[in-house]
């Protein structure tokens, strides 16, 4: 959320999202992000350890900031371990840097720039000597890396989850675009570039420069009044909107596919008001940790017998590109498509009877939203679709009208759905290309380098700066390769092997606490305790200890069977689920101050 945050207040769209142009580009510089083992986050790039090593082998560099020297870390050229949640000193710094030693070169997007002026008065106050305490990072190093960065001619940095998930997870995301963009590493190749996805592009629509950008906090939630971003309130307001009484109380939930009471933080108060629910129904293939409080589970069909399109990741890859996957297998007779149940609910969310009929419901739907397209034309598009009620004709109506598309038989080359289908191995749409002015949507019709709200929170960067960093040991999540989140826990081909759920720990941190490779210890803090093996990992910055996220299988009434035999622990435990990035809603979830000892039992 913070990266479509800042994206949405810089570029006028949500979706508007750059991402590293890695197979062209000479530096790469990689902040609190894990590619080698996510293969990209808002940034669909398989096999990025294939492209990472071509990269080098071609005489390019790659740079690594992270607390812990990851496996990205491990085949990069270089890595500097910076203190969680002191990312925003780092880029202040480096901007810092950009501005006064004159480095800026705004290229081409200086007639498609608004605020360069502004931006260089709020980075005034942040010199890398001031922040370097708090990110851990040297002023020296920060100002070379900032030289090296400005003067390659084709580099871009790149952040993610780590950058995200911290209380200024926003200004991160907003100033790695910045400094993109003001040493004109932005919408070229080698650089920070969109994406042009065949379907459903929200920011091919509408005429470029020619918007009114996004707006946020256009309602708040009912108890903790935290604003609305991007249609959504943050998961850690659900158990007091539950639990609390009053006009707007939720008593009944709808989840599908998800785990909040693992991935939240304070997911027992959460499973607590989960069971103060009136009804709750689940469409999950798992009894798990948060379904198991479902008055009814419906089950998915196998993802091996239903076709796949990738409508969301692919306005994120690296590459453009079209494919569509079919089924593996053939549905069982009594299989009920994914899409049928949820259409079912929606239909009677909206007020229709139990036994609506799908196609009907479907129909109406797809029509009017012709209808908004192209008016009296509705009809004749609408028998031109490919496809019987469901998502391969709203697929095939994206596709056409897409950037690539046929136009409904206006451009005869273009996509159709039958096109796609008939490519087993996808549609290669080439690299990326230059997008600005196309693809804006801000109300000014240019790249808002300064928006207000975010330089408002500059401000609490500034209070923090004006206190001294403590000794204390900060806790960080993890991604592991098996397991990637909480999803793969229960698949046996994956959940055999080592135990995956320790506490990494540096050798200097363990002999404080007196403490021995492979023995159990207790994290703890004001919000609880865990008790985890601990590994010691010189690769772990001194002062900072990691724990995988998505354990935790231990809670009684899941049925996860592979899972309960490797329940690991949960990290969330140790989280305060009031502690928000206030711009953007997203919980603070790295850089969690714990106290380490032995396991007294």
């Amino acid at each position: 959320m913070p990266k479509q945050l800042a994206c949405g207040l810089m570029y006028g769209h949500w979706l508007s999202v750059p991402v590293p142009d890695l197979p062209r580009t000479d530096l790469f510089i990689c902040l609190g992000a894990n590619p080698m083992v996510s293969n990209g986050s808002l940034w669909t790039s398989p096999d990025y350890r294939g492209k990472a090593k071509a990269m080098r082998a071609r005489g390019g560099r790659i740079v690594v900031i992270d607390p812990r020297r990851t496996e990205t870390a491990q085949a990069a050229d270089e890595h500097l371990a910076i203190r969680p949640g002191g990312d925003v000193f780092l880029l202040l710094g480096l901007l810092h840097t950009v501005f006064e030693e004159g480095l800026v070169n705004l290229g081409r997007m200086a007639e498609h720039v608004e605020g360069l002026d502004v931006l260089r008065a709020a980075v005034a106050d942040f010199p890398p000597e001031r922040g370097a305490a708090h990110c851990g990072i040297a002023a020296d190093a920060q100002r070379r890396l900032a030289r090296e960065f400005a003067t390659t001619p084709k580099a871009v940095l790149y952040g993610r989850f780590g950058t995200c998930t911290q209380r200024f997870g926003s200004l991160n995301s907003w100033l790695i675009d910045a400094l993109n963009i003001v040493t004109g590493h932005f919408d070229v190749e080698g650089g920070l570039m969109f994406p042009k996805a065949a379907a459903f592009a929200a920011n091919t629509l509408g005429k470029p420069g020619q918007g009114k950008g996004v707006a946020t906090g256009r309602r708040r939630s009912r108890v903790g009044k935290a604003p609305e971003v991007m249609g959504e309130f943050p998961i850690s307001c659900l158990a007091e909107e539950i639990e609390t009484p009053g006009d707007g109380q939720v008593h009944a939930l709808i989840t599908v596919a998800c785990n909040p009471v693992l991935s939240s933080p304070n997911g027992a108060r959460l499973a607590r008001a989960l069971d103060g629910l009136d009804f709750m129904v689940s469409l999950d293939p798992y009894i798990n940790e948060t379904s198991r409080h479902a008055d009814l589970i419906l089950p998915p069909p196998s993802p091996l017998e239903d076709w796949h399109y990738d409508m969301v990741f692919a306005q994120l890859s690296w590459r453009n590109h079209a494919r569509w996957s079919g089924p593996v297998v053939p549905a069982g007779p009594d299989t009920r498509g994914e899409w049928q149940t949820l259409l079912r609910l929606a239909a009677i969310v909206a007020g229709q009877p139990a036994d609506t009929d799908l196609q009907a419901f479907d129909d109406a739907a797809l029509r009017a939203e012709l209808k908004r397209q192209a008016g009296d034309r509705a009809e004749a598009l609408f028998a031109m679709l490919d496809g019987d009620a469901g998502p391969a004709r709203w697929l095939d109506l994206g596709l056409r009208s897409g950037p690539y598309g046929d136009g409904f038989g206006a451009k005869p080359d273009g996509l159709t759905l039958k096109q796609v289908r008939a490519a087993p191995h996808g549609i290669d749409l080439g690299e990326l290309q230059p997008r600005i002015p196309e693809v804006l949507r801000t109300a000014s019709g240019r790249i808002e380098l300064a928006p207000a709200a975010l330089l408002a929170d500059l401000v609490h960067a500034d209070a923090a700066l004006r206190h001294p960093t403590g000794d204390e040991l900060l806790l960080i999540g993890r991604r592991e390769t098996r397991s990637n989140n909480s999803w793969m826990h229960n698949l046996p081909v994956l959940a055999k092997g080592r135990d995956r759920c320790t506490l990494l720990v540096h050798p200097d941190d363990a002999a404080r606490a007196g403490l021995a490779d492979g023995q159990s210890a207790r994290l703890s803090n004001a919000r609880g305790s865990l008790i985890a093996p601990i590994a010691l990992s010189a690769d772990m910055r001194p002062g900072v200890v990691s724990l995988p996220h998505g354990w935790g299988h231990d809670l009684a009434g899941s049925r996860l069977a592979v899972a309960a035999r490797h329940p690991g622990v949960n990290m969330n435990l140790l989280l305060d689920d009031e502690a928000r990035d206030p711009v953007s809603g997203t919980s603070v979830l790295s850089g969690i101050p714990v106290r380490l000892s032995a396991d007294p039992s």
